[in-house]
């Protein structure tokens, strides 16, 4: 773990990446957890509908960008997790919380979200909620995580 601004521990495996000089990555905060249950997830795509949550195994085939950081959810604290990317640029960036930890998206009891900040709802996210624009050095994101909540679909818990 690399401290981070705020006395907060950067997780993950990348998170060298997120001290001075490390390279270009992103430090994402992540608020609204529902419970620190199982595993968090940081996944890197490429910035186009097309490529936006496919399968990782064809996008690395394809010699497309795809990263992704795995983390058990802290007990405790704040949670900022770090996820290099290649080099500055935009990407699309998905976190997502695993629950139960089968390494699975759950729509039922998994949670989900992007930078944007935007309400998830129902339907399949677009690529331009999950957009970030990275530039030499860290860029700081903050993402509010989101699950189902009735017909609705997916948005923040309540209160927080």
């Amino acid at each position: 773990m690399i401290p981070v601004a705020g006395g907060a521990q950067a997780l993950g495996s990348d998170a060298a990446a997120c001290q001075r000089g490390g390279g270009s990555a992103i430090e994402a905060t992540i608020t609204g957890l529902k419970d620190r249950k199982g595993n968090l997830k940081l996944e890197l795509y490429p910035p186009t509908e097309a490529d936006f949550l496919d399968d990782d195994r064809d996008l690395i085939a394809a010699g497309k960008t795809f990263r992704r950081v795995s983390v058990a959810a802290p007990a405790s604290g704040p949670t900022v997790l770090c996820i290099a990317v290649p080099r500055p640029g935009r990407y699309a960036l998905l976190f997502t919380h695993d629950r139960d930890g089968k390494n699975k998206f759950s729509f039922w009891s998994d949670g989900a979200g992007f930078a944007k900040g935007d309400r998830l709802g129902r339907s399949r996210p677009k690529v331009e909620q999950a957009l970030v624009e990275v530039g030499t050095g860290v860029t700081h994101v903050a993402i509010r995580a989101q699950y189902l909540r009735g017909l609705g679909g997916f948005a923040p818990i309540p209160g927080d």
